[in-house]
């Protein structure tokens, strides 16, 4: 069920969009940040090892 928004569709659809993509850019720097931090460890680890 869509509720009817009247003349303010337009705002709260692009909040709604931009919401949603600030979402998806700070979950993908986060993902990124976690893959260097994971192979930095694991190098870290390796020397440590060797």
């Amino acid at each position: 069920m869509i509720p009817d928004l009247g003349k303010y569709a337009v705002e709260v659809a692009s909040a709604y969009s931009i919401t949603f993509l600030l979402i998806v850019i700070i979950s993908f720097l986060y993902w990124r940040r976690g893959l260097i931090i994971r192979r930095r460890l694991m190098a870290a680890e390796a020397r440590k090892d060797a």
